[in-house]
């Protein structure tokens, strides 16, 4: 298998993880943390598909699924490109409120279909592309790629974490 191969596969997991996590839930249990304080089922699987949206929307130089319809109205927040969770306060983490599991299916959806299409279109050479040259050494589209789906496995993991704790 090539690395494009072992992306798409990596990636095509991530929507059972995701549902996994959030299949059946209320509002009520998408919000609850663990303690004070504490990162939400609702706002781990927000952040993560924020963060998916809007490094693979700079890679194609477009718009973010996230402000393109009412997204940020069903969490709760602003049409913001630049909310992402990074950065955010214990206030901002509990300010997110996803409407519905079924909200967090969807705009993951979008976005993941979006990735999967873009993958799909890649070649082996693309992703020796320099994507970001602020780091050193510069990050190419395969290191950014593989960065995202680090974070978003490792988000929906402790989704699935807190799913485990809820009372």
């Amino acid at each position: 298998m090539d690395a494009k191969g072992v992306l798409e596969e990596a990636y095509g997991r991530l929507p059972d993880l995701v549902d996994t996590a959030i299949r059946g839930l209320t509002p009520e249990q998408l919000h609850w943390a663990p303690k004070p304080g504490a990162n939400s089922i609702g706002w781990l699987v927000w952040h993560l598909t924020r963060v998916q949206d809007s490094h693979l929307a700079e890679v194609l130089d477009t718009e973010q699924v996230y402000v393109t319809g009412d997204w940020a109205a069903r969490f709760g927040r602003k049409s913001d490109p630049s909310d992402t969770g990074y950065g955010h306060t214990a206030a901002d983490v509990a300010a997110v409120r996803p409407e519905s599991a079924a909200a967090l299916s969807e705009y993951y959806r979008a976005v993941h279909d979006r990735t999967g299409e873009f993958l799909r279109g890649l070649s082996e050479a693309d992703l020796d592309r320099v994507v970001d040259r602020n780091w050193d050494p510069p990050v190419t589209l395969g290191v950014r790629l593989i960065s995202v789906y680090d974070d978003d496995a490792q988000h929906a993991g402790q989704a699935a974490y807190i799913r485990g704790l809820l009372p």
